[in-house]
């Protein structure tokens, strides 16, 4: 049982998850340099599940994952599929650090989903100035100093692509807590990678892409190997370690580690709207999820991946 407190092994999974999920947008924008978004969907998903694939038989996980085969269906559809060539798509024109930060408005989805769903205490005060500053920072990045999508329809539609992947991503984890409860997360995740990619490789031969250089293909071996396969296995240590409560708050981290490495290694520039937009969001999504309590109400078990 996990402690109060978090032993030096839990504060290295929190560091390595901060990074291995706030690394992927620097990836997908080098990888999509040379391949089309299907060939960096199908190759991460594929390289990533058949590197989970002996660790799910070993851990017998995947019988019940198959048993339920449409909602883990459902699962990949709206938590990789979707998400993936979305994401692809719309760092062909934004910066990694960007989209980033705009994925972290997922708490922010979340808790209008949760309002739908019946869900009162989302309109706690609290949670409804978390939503309107969330969003104010979004509207601060997209049309302040420095980015200004307002008169480029490409950049505009990106932007709107990364908002769709950030709802589906909060609408995933609904399908894990109410359809998938009783089924090993490491199975459905398996499962769910292995069908994305078989889907999509068809797609990823037809489709015409430049010949791959060095740096965007490693960048892509990097996304299956360290951002899916690797990161999900840190994930459920760090569940392990520290509680599903508490496992999730990396998650606050990763936009600032995406905005970071895009500044430094992509020479992405740090506009105004992105240094105002920023504190707005990660406050606003902090506010939304936990309605300013230090310890948050109980989360879904899985984070975005990305």
């Amino acid at each position: 049982m996990p402690g109060t407190t978090v032993s030096g092994r839990g504060w290295l999974l929190y560091g390595a998850m901060a990074l291995l999920w706030g690394v992927p947008y620097l990836l997908i924008k080098e990888s999509v340099e040379t391949f089309s978004p299907a060939a960096v969907v199908a190759g991460r998903t594929l390289l990533g599940g058949l590197i989970l694939l002996p660790i799910a038989l070993h851990r017998r996980a995947l019988r019940p994952a198959l048993r339920l085969w449409p909602w883990v269906l459902a699962f990949g559809a709206i938590e990789m599929a979707g998400p993936f060539v979305l994401l692809g798509h719309a760092e062909q024109t934004l910066p990694s650090g960007t989209t980033g930060l705009l994925v972290a408005t997922v708490p922010l989805f979340a808790a209008i989903i949760a309002l739908l769903r019946g869900d009162r205490t989302a309109l706690s005060p609290l949670r409804a100035i978390g939503l309107l500053a969330g969003f104010a920072g979004v509207a601060v990045i997209v049309s302040g100093p420095g980015l200004a999508v307002g008169g480029d329809p490409a950049a505009l539609l990106a932007v709107g692509e990364v908002l769709l992947v950030a709802l589906l991503y909060a609408i995933a984890p609904f399908i894990i807590a109410t359809k998938l409860a009783g089924v090993p997360s490491l199975g459905s995740i398996t499962v769910s990678l292995l069908a994305v990619g078989i889907a999509y490789l068809p797609i990823a031969l037809l489709t015409p892409q430049e010949p791959p250089t060095l740096r965007s293909g490693l960048s892509l071996v990097a996304l299956g190997v360290l951002c899916t396969a690797v990161a999900f296995v840190a994930f459920f240590a760090l569940i392990a370690e520290v509680g599903p409560v508490r496992a999730p708050l990396f998650t606050y981290v990763n936009p600032i580690v995406a905005i970071l490495l895009g500044v430094l290694l992509l020479g992405e520039h740090l506009t105004t709207g992105l240094l105002l937009g920023l504190p707005l969001v990660i406050a606003g999504c902090w506010l939304a999820a936990t309605g300013g309590r230090l310890r948050p109400r109980r989360p879904p078990e899985l984070p975005p991946a990305v």
